[in-house]
Protein backbone atom coordinates (compact mmCIF):
# COMPACT_ATOMS: atom_id res chain seq x y z
CA UNK A 1 0.00 0.00 0.00
CA UNK A 2 2.91 1.74 0.69
CA UNK A 3 5.12 1.33 -2.42
CA UNK A 4 2.17 2.03 -4.59
CA UNK A 5 1.08 5.38 -2.86
CA UNK A 6 5.03 6.36 -2.87
CA UNK A 7 5.07 5.42 -6.97
CA UNK A 8 2.01 7.42 -7.88
CA UNK A 9 2.61 11.04 -6.48
CA UNK A 10 6.53 10.79 -7.25
CA UNK A 11 5.93 9.16 -10.80
CA UNK A 12 2.99 10.52 -11.62
CA UNK A 13 1.91 14.76 -11.68
CA UNK A 14 -0.54 14.01 -8.71
CA UNK A 15 -1.37 15.92 -5.60
CA UNK A 16 -1.40 14.43 -2.48
CA UNK A 17 -5.29 14.87 -2.76
CA UNK A 18 -5.45 12.89 -6.40
CA UNK A 19 -3.82 10.01 -4.42
CA UNK A 20 -5.58 9.89 -1.52
CA UNK A 21 -8.96 9.90 -4.28
CA UNK A 22 -7.19 7.39 -5.95
CA UNK A 23 -6.27 5.12 -2.96
CA UNK A 24 -9.79 5.47 -2.17
CA UNK A 25 -10.89 4.06 -5.76
CA UNK A 26 -8.88 0.99 -4.39
CA UNK A 27 -10.83 0.41 -0.88
CA UNK A 28 -7.81 1.78 1.00
CA UNK A 29 -8.65 5.22 3.26
CA UNK A 30 -5.91 7.45 3.67
CA UNK A 31 -5.95 11.23 4.09
CA UNK A 32 -3.29 13.07 2.07
CA UNK A 33 -1.38 14.16 4.83
CA UNK A 34 -0.66 10.32 5.15
CA UNK A 35 0.46 10.70 1.46
CA UNK A 36 2.86 13.75 2.40
CA UNK A 37 4.24 11.47 5.61
CA UNK A 38 4.71 8.25 3.17
CA UNK A 39 6.64 9.70 1.10
CA UNK A 40 9.18 11.99 2.74
CA UNK A 41 9.74 9.04 5.21
CA UNK A 42 10.08 6.15 2.76
CA UNK A 43 10.79 8.10 -0.89
CA UNK A 44 14.24 8.50 -0.04
CA UNK A 45 14.75 4.62 1.72
CA UNK A 46 13.09 3.46 -1.91
CA UNK A 47 15.07 5.94 -4.27
CA UNK A 48 18.32 4.92 -2.26
CA UNK A 49 17.63 0.86 -2.86
CA UNK A 50 16.45 1.54 -6.23
CA UNK A 51 20.03 4.10 -6.79
CA UNK A 52 22.31 0.91 -5.64
CA UNK A 53 21.37 -1.59 -8.16
CA UNK A 54 21.50 0.45 -10.98
CA UNK A 55 25.12 2.36 -10.12
CA UNK A 56 26.88 -1.44 -11.15
CA UNK A 57 25.31 -1.43 -14.40
CA UNK A 58 26.27 1.82 -15.11
CA UNK A 59 29.37 1.83 -16.50
CA UNK A 60 28.19 3.32 -19.77
CA UNK A 61 27.52 6.37 -18.22
CA UNK A 62 30.71 7.75 -18.00
CA UNK A 63 31.08 7.91 -21.91
CA UNK A 64 28.77 11.77 -22.44
CA UNK A 65 27.00 13.30 -19.87
CA UNK A 66 24.61 16.55 -20.47
CA UNK A 67 24.56 19.09 -18.32
CA UNK A 68 22.44 21.71 -17.32
CA UNK A 69 20.92 23.61 -14.22
CA UNK A 70 17.01 25.06 -14.56
CA UNK A 71 15.44 27.74 -12.07
CA UNK A 72 13.12 26.67 -9.62
CA UNK A 73 11.37 29.25 -7.19
CA UNK A 74 11.54 28.66 -3.38
CA UNK A 75 8.93 30.98 -1.34
CA UNK A 76 9.40 33.64 -4.22
CA UNK A 77 13.29 33.21 -4.30
CA UNK A 78 15.13 32.04 -7.64
CA UNK A 79 17.17 28.97 -6.69
CA UNK A 80 19.10 26.43 -9.58
CA UNK A 81 18.74 22.49 -9.77
CA UNK A 82 21.57 21.16 -11.95
CA UNK A 83 21.31 18.30 -13.26
CA UNK A 84 23.45 15.38 -15.32
CA UNK A 85 21.72 13.44 -17.79
CA UNK A 86 23.73 10.51 -19.34
CA UNK A 87 23.61 9.07 -23.35
CA UNK A 88 20.04 7.50 -22.79
CA UNK A 89 18.25 10.00 -20.55
CA UNK A 90 19.39 8.43 -17.20
CA UNK A 91 19.88 11.19 -14.55
CA UNK A 92 22.49 10.92 -13.16
CA UNK A 93 22.40 13.48 -9.97
CA UNK A 94 20.82 16.49 -8.76
CA UNK A 95 22.01 19.78 -7.11
CA UNK A 96 20.33 22.94 -5.65
CA UNK A 97 21.86 25.75 -4.92
CA UNK A 98 21.15 29.28 -4.52
CA UNK A 99 23.67 30.58 -7.07
CA UNK A 100 25.38 29.31 -10.73
CA UNK A 101 28.75 30.37 -10.15
CA UNK A 102 31.84 28.60 -10.49
CA UNK A 103 31.78 27.14 -7.05
CA UNK A 104 28.20 25.83 -7.08
CA UNK A 105 29.15 24.11 -10.99
CA UNK A 106 32.14 23.00 -8.94
CA UNK A 107 30.39 21.18 -6.36
CA UNK A 108 27.93 19.52 -8.21
CA UNK A 109 30.33 18.41 -10.64
CA UNK A 110 32.89 16.84 -7.61
CA UNK A 111 29.38 15.01 -6.16
CA UNK A 112 28.79 13.82 -9.44
CA UNK A 113 31.99 12.77 -10.38
CA UNK A 114 32.27 10.80 -7.06
CA UNK A 115 29.52 8.65 -7.63
CA UNK A 116 29.58 7.83 -11.28
CA UNK A 117 33.02 8.54 -11.88
CA UNK A 118 34.32 11.04 -14.75
CA UNK A 119 33.08 10.66 -18.39
CA UNK A 120 34.94 10.85 -21.37
CA UNK A 121 32.80 14.41 -22.58
CA UNK A 122 30.54 17.09 -20.92
CA UNK A 123 28.06 18.38 -22.79
CA UNK A 124 26.77 22.42 -21.13
CA UNK A 125 25.27 25.30 -22.53
CA UNK A 126 27.84 28.31 -22.81
CA UNK A 127 27.55 29.14 -19.10
CA UNK A 128 31.02 30.09 -18.04
CA UNK A 129 30.54 28.58 -14.66
CA UNK A 130 31.56 25.38 -16.30
CA UNK A 131 34.18 26.43 -18.37
CA UNK A 132 35.48 27.70 -14.99
CA UNK A 133 34.68 24.76 -12.75
CA UNK A 134 36.22 21.93 -15.36
CA UNK A 135 39.74 24.46 -15.84
CA UNK A 136 39.74 23.69 -11.94
CA UNK A 137 39.16 20.09 -11.94
CA UNK A 138 41.65 19.62 -15.51
CA UNK A 139 38.56 18.35 -17.39
CA UNK A 140 37.95 21.78 -19.29
CA UNK A 141 39.11 19.36 -23.07
CA UNK A 142 36.33 17.20 -22.70
CA UNK A 143 34.25 19.79 -22.57
CA UNK A 144 31.64 20.30 -25.57
CA UNK A 145 28.96 23.08 -26.42
CA UNK A 146 27.29 24.18 -28.78
CA UNK A 147 23.51 24.81 -30.21
CA UNK A 148 21.58 21.96 -30.12
CA UNK A 149 23.61 19.29 -28.53
CA UNK A 150 22.35 20.06 -24.93
CA UNK A 151 18.61 18.80 -25.92
CA UNK A 152 18.66 15.45 -24.09
CA UNK A 153 19.30 17.53 -20.53
CA UNK A 154 16.53 20.00 -21.54
CA UNK A 155 13.91 17.68 -22.31
CA UNK A 156 14.72 16.00 -19.14
CA UNK A 157 13.61 18.34 -17.16
CA UNK A 158 9.86 18.65 -18.47
CA UNK A 159 8.94 15.51 -16.49
CA UNK A 160 10.13 17.54 -13.25
CA UNK A 161 8.44 20.49 -14.48
CA UNK A 162 5.38 18.66 -14.85
CA UNK A 163 5.29 17.47 -11.62
CA UNK A 164 6.49 20.90 -9.92
CA UNK A 165 3.49 22.48 -11.58
CA UNK A 166 1.07 19.49 -9.23
CA UNK A 167 3.02 20.46 -6.17
CA UNK A 168 2.48 24.31 -6.12
CA UNK A 169 6.21 24.53 -6.40
CA UNK A 170 8.34 23.99 -2.93
CA UNK A 171 9.03 25.91 0.41
CA UNK A 172 12.70 24.46 1.48
CA UNK A 173 15.72 24.08 -0.66
CA UNK A 174 15.98 20.66 1.75
CA UNK A 175 12.57 19.31 0.50
CA UNK A 176 13.30 20.18 -3.14
CA UNK A 177 16.50 18.44 -2.88
CA UNK A 178 14.94 15.46 -1.27
CA UNK A 179 11.97 15.27 -3.83
CA UNK A 180 14.02 15.90 -7.15
CA UNK A 181 16.56 12.76 -5.96
CA UNK A 182 13.72 10.84 -5.28
CA UNK A 183 12.04 11.84 -8.33
CA UNK A 184 14.99 10.87 -10.87
CA UNK A 185 15.60 7.38 -8.59
CA UNK A 186 12.23 7.01 -9.75
CA UNK A 187 11.76 8.06 -12.66
CA UNK A 188 15.01 6.57 -14.50
CA UNK A 189 13.39 3.01 -13.16
CA UNK A 190 10.14 2.91 -15.03
CA UNK A 191 11.89 4.74 -17.99
CA UNK A 192 11.24 2.42 -21.28
CA UNK A 193 9.98 4.61 -23.75
CA UNK A 194 7.32 3.07 -26.27
CA UNK A 195 9.39 5.43 -29.29
CA UNK A 196 12.82 3.20 -28.65
CA UNK A 197 10.99 -0.34 -28.72
CA UNK A 198 8.39 -1.94 -30.22
CA UNK A 199 4.70 -2.59 -28.17
CA UNK A 200 5.31 -6.09 -26.91
CA UNK A 201 8.84 -5.16 -25.38
CA UNK A 202 7.88 -2.04 -23.96
CA UNK A 203 4.81 -4.37 -22.45
CA UNK A 204 7.50 -6.39 -20.91
CA UNK A 205 10.17 -3.86 -19.91
CA UNK A 206 6.94 -1.91 -17.73
CA UNK A 207 6.33 -4.96 -15.96
CA UNK A 208 9.28 -5.72 -15.35
CA UNK A 209 10.37 -2.69 -13.76
CA UNK A 210 7.00 -2.80 -11.73
CA UNK A 211 8.31 -6.85 -10.14
CA UNK A 212 11.57 -5.03 -9.24
CA UNK A 213 9.99 -2.15 -7.94
CA UNK A 214 7.75 -4.44 -5.34
CA UNK A 215 10.88 -6.70 -4.87
CA UNK A 216 13.38 -3.72 -3.71
CA UNK A 217 10.94 -2.40 -1.40
CA UNK A 218 9.64 -5.61 0.23
CA UNK A 219 13.07 -6.19 0.87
Amino acid sequence: MIRLAVMMYVRFPLSLRNVEDLMHERGIEISHETVRFWWQRFGPMFSSEVRKRRVVGMRSSRWRWHLDEMFVKINGERHYLWRAVDHEGEVLESFVTKTRDKKAALKFLKKSMKRYGRPDTLVTDRLRSYGAALKEIGAVDRQETGRWLNNRAENSHLPFRRRERAMLRFRRMRSLQKFASVHASVSNHFNSKLSFSSSANFKKNRAAALAEWRDLCAA
